[in-house]
């Protein structure tokens, strides 16, 4: 999505157009974000670890139900990962990405980075955010993005807004550990839930998302009133109710997939934020779903 939306508001960044439709070229980003994700999610699974993980989190994955061993699992994983290249060298986009998620998705999966700490777990998962974001957007533009470290020029703007994108996913990312905790204990991972506590990664959660649900529409000048405004705090107080009210296994994993949402939502931001005002009241209906949509199936 960051892909192809931010490829329509390359203009807002100073980015010369290429010429070419982004809407055209959905597909090719569709095939450039899966062929660098499936190499990652299968090395995520095929360690003894994470297998023993899966057995307790997720006992439906291929390599927990005997569908393909993690030998064979480690072939599929070079064989992609030695193509990516070739892929984003064809697609005229997103090389610089893919080879950083080989280092990223090796240190991530191999190295520890994913198990010793919290804030390293929660940091490769922001860079690896801003390798496909960015990545995405080059395929949408069949063109490398310029990276101005300027402060100004064209490109600026646009590493501004992956900083703050890269921000919100080391202080938020975490939500997705929320459900996995009892996984995580059983192969020693160190993540934010486990290390502070469940209380206290729940509240860190719901005020670092109350702070970037006002802050990102501000940054682009979205008026309180504007649907760029009430989207993005609307479901950044989904989010945090979802938090701190719904404490178990499952309604941590809706809450994980509102989260999704609203960042899909922050996404967008650079398109929607000159937007008019609220006309109706189908937005508001959608939060109420999202945050009380678990409640019957708790009960």
């Amino acid at each position: 999505m960051f892909g192809i939306i931010n490829a329509l508001a390359a203009s807002f960044y100073g980015i010369p157009s290429t010429g070419t439709d982004p809407i055209w070229r959905l597909p090719l980003v569709f095939l450039w974000v899966w062929a660098n994700l499936l190499p990652f999610a299968i090395n995520n699974q095929r360690t003894s670890l994470s297998i023993i993980e899966d057995l307790a989190n997720k006992p439906w994955r291929p390599i927990p139900q005997g569908r393909i061993s993690p030998g064979r699992a480690k072939v599929l994983m070079l064989c992609l990962y030695a193509a990516t290249p070739l892929i984003s060298t064809l697609l005229a986009g997103g090389l610089r990405q893919s080879v950083a998620l080989i280092f990223l998705g090796t240190w991530y999966n191999n190295f520890g980075g994913a198990d010793g700490h919290p804030i390293m777990r929660n940091a490769i998962n922001a860079l690896g955010y801003i390798c496909f974001a960015s990545g995405a957007m080059e395929v949408s533009l069949a063109s490398p993005l310029p990276m101005n470290f300027s402060g100004s020029g064209s490109g600026s703007g646009l590493l501004q807004w992956l900083g703050i994108i890269a921000d919100i996913i080391i202080t938020t990312v975490h939500t997705q550990d929320m459900y996995d905790q009892e996984g995580d204990a059983l192969r020693g991972r160190r993540t934010l839930p486990i290390v502070v506590g469940d209380a206290c990664a729940r509240w860190i959660t719901a005020l670092s998302v109350a702070i970037w649900g006002i802050y990102c529409p501000i940054f682009w000048d979205a008026p309180p009133c504007s649907r760029a405004f009430i989207m993005s705090f609307g479901f950044a107080i989904a989010v945090i109710i979802r938090t701190l009210m719904y404490r178990d296994v499952p309604n941590d994993k809706l809450t994980f997939l509102v989260w999704n949402i609203w960042v899909s939502t922050v996404f967008i931001l650079p398109i929607c934020s000159p937007s008019r005002r609220v006309t109706c009241c189908i937005g508001s209906l959608l939060i109420q779903w999202v945050i009380m949509g678990s409640g019957k199936t708790s009960a």
